[in-house]
């Protein structure tokens, strides 16, 4: 075989130890043609702990596209949103930089996006329920559930050491990549494009908490219609330590006590009455 032949072969001819060798660190300036290569790209992510051993981190990436339901123009923002500053400290040559700037300006839209949606969704709410709701909605443990749902582990550029310390499925490295996310989303497609991806992502949650504004909301409004009254909510007692209060309110129509409920605060009571009231006036219809 001439030269042009082994030339040609090279990647199938090179022994294994020396392809390791070539692909190295990524930061010995190799041959892009080799670097590219499946095998090396999947030996590559087999050293860094990720789990679809078999999948080019392009693949994982646009299965991560896929799942967030957003095409991006600029597939390095992406890249950009899904590395770790570990990865970045120990290879800076395949990283850009971390997603730390995309995570600031994720988590500034995604609370603005929640709290515009529970203002529609809560218009008798005040401001400490309103807050609340934003904080169960986008805490760090309801973040990096999303997350996984998304398959963010696997896709993170992660350092050695905060791989193999199980950074992969750790709530506060998900959470951040979700928010990074969703930064580079935003500087990608623009804020409506962001938004919509937030609504998408929420809207199951968003549900289930107007879910449960919706048992008073729905018992004042069949209580108007049928009797022309207004529910009154009226504390009957507080028991318990200070760390363990247990609040007990009657639901109260035209004078009389149609429910009692018990709740940790003055307002899950009243949501636990109007809900047995309510299941009651059903009942009836």
């Amino acid at each position: 075989m001439g030269p042009e032949g082994k030339g040609a072969d090279i990647g199938a001819t090179l022994p294994h130890f020396f392809l390791r060798r070539i692909a190295g660190d990524g930061d010995r300036g190799e041959p892009p043609a080799l670097r590219r290569r499946t095998p090396l790209v999947g030996y590559e992510q087999r050293r860094m702990g990720v789990e679809r051993t078999e999948a080019s981190e392009e693949q994982i990436e646009a299965a991560v596209a896929r799942a967030l339901g957003y095409e991006f123009t600029e597939p390095a923002l992406l890249r950009d949103a899904l590395t770790h500053r570990s990865f970045r400290n120990e290879r800076p040559r395949l990283a850009r930089t971390d997603n730390e700037r995309l995570e600031f300006l994720g988590d500034a839209l995604l609370g603005m996006r929640v709290a515009t949606l529970l203002f529609e969704a809560f218009p008798d709410a005040r401001e400490g329920a309103l807050t609340r709701k934003r904080a169960d909605l986008v805490c760090e443990g309801t973040l990096a559930d999303i997350a996984r749902q998304l398959g963010l582990g696997p896709a993170l550029r992660l350092g050695r050491g905060e791989d193999r310390s199980g950074g992969r499925d750790k709530p506060r490295l998900l959470a951040s990549a979700l928010e990074a996310l969703l930064g580079a989303v935003h500087v990608d497609g623009g804020i409506d494009a962001a938004f919509a991806v937030i609504d998408r992502l929420f809207e199951e949650r968003l549900r289930g908490a107007t879910a449960r504004r919706d048992a008073k909301s729905r018992f004042q409004e069949l209580v108007q219609a049928r009797h022309h009254e207004t529910p009154i909510y009226r504390l009957l007692r507080t028991e318990g330590p200070d760390h363990e209060r247990q609040f007990t309110v009657a639901l109260e129509v035209g004078g009389e006590s149609v429910a009692e409920g018990v709740g940790r605060s003055k307002g899950d009571a009243e949501r636990d009455a109007a809900r047995k009231a309510l299941a009651a006036l059903e009942t009836d219809l």
